[in-house]
């Protein structure tokens, strides 16, 4: 559904870009609505890097101009003034592995052959380390309980690019027990099925599709 009055903020996005799913979710999850534009990384649209020229999604653009360009600005930019609880301490902690110590990991064992020197399974073997260091749901179905929550949210989305890597073996390996089920569910969880949509890419002059909760009650 198209709409052209500027009524709600926009967000450039990009299906499969892990940071850019965190974001859709927190916006899933929290009930607000955005203008979703996705795009292609490959052919970043002018309007974009006009407002971040960094390049990278999401990007996020309020109805008062102020852009948001970091994915968990997004997710908290979300989650304000809703009951959804933040990341305590412990948690932030949690998330900031992932997304430096873990990201670099997964980007050397998914794609060894772009790092010179670089053994795949060294990396792989070094991002299960901090799976079985940083994942305890302690019989929880999820990271904040029997409710999926911010933590899961941030960190799932690299998880799962983990296994993409190579399904087989994350599927049967013994070193992922008890991350493997909490990850499957996450991957056959309606509403993540909902943020993972295909829409089609956006074109410039186009206010852009609907996205959200909100107009879309569907978990």
């Amino acid at each position: 559904m198209f709409e052209q009055a500027r009524d709600h903020p926009f967000l450039y996005s990009f299906r499969r870009c892990p940071y850019a799913m965190r974001a859709r979710l927190a916006i899933w999850m929290s009930g607000r609505h955005v203008m979703l534009r996705e795009i292609l990384l490959r052919d970043k649209p002018r309007d974009m890097l006009n407002l971040s020229p960094k390049g990278t999604v999401p990007v996020l653009c309020l109805t008062d101009g102020k852009v948001i360009d970091e994915s968990l600005d997004v997710m908290f930019w979300a989650i304000n003034g809703t009951s959804i609880i933040g990341p305590n301490i412990g948690e932030r902690e949690c998330i900031a592995v992932f997304d430096d110590q873990f990201k670099f990991h997964l980007d050397r064992y998914k794609y060894a052959a772009r790092y010179e020197g670089v053994t795949a399974q060294e990396h792989r073997d070094a991002a299960v380390e901090i799976l079985r260091d940083q994942v305890r749901l302690e019989g929880q179905l999820w990271l904040c309980g029997e409710s999926s929550g911010f933590l899961d949210w941030a960190i799932l989305p690299f998880i799962r690019q983990f296994r993409i890597a190579d399904p087989e073996w994350f599927d049967t390996t013994d070193a992922l027990t008890e991350i493997r089920p909490w990850l499957h569910q996450f991957l056959g969880w309606e509403v993540f099925q909902m943020c993972l949509k295909k829409y089609p890419v956006w074109s410039e002059g186009q206010p852009g599709i609907i996205f959200g909760r909100a107009l879309n009650r569907a978990e």
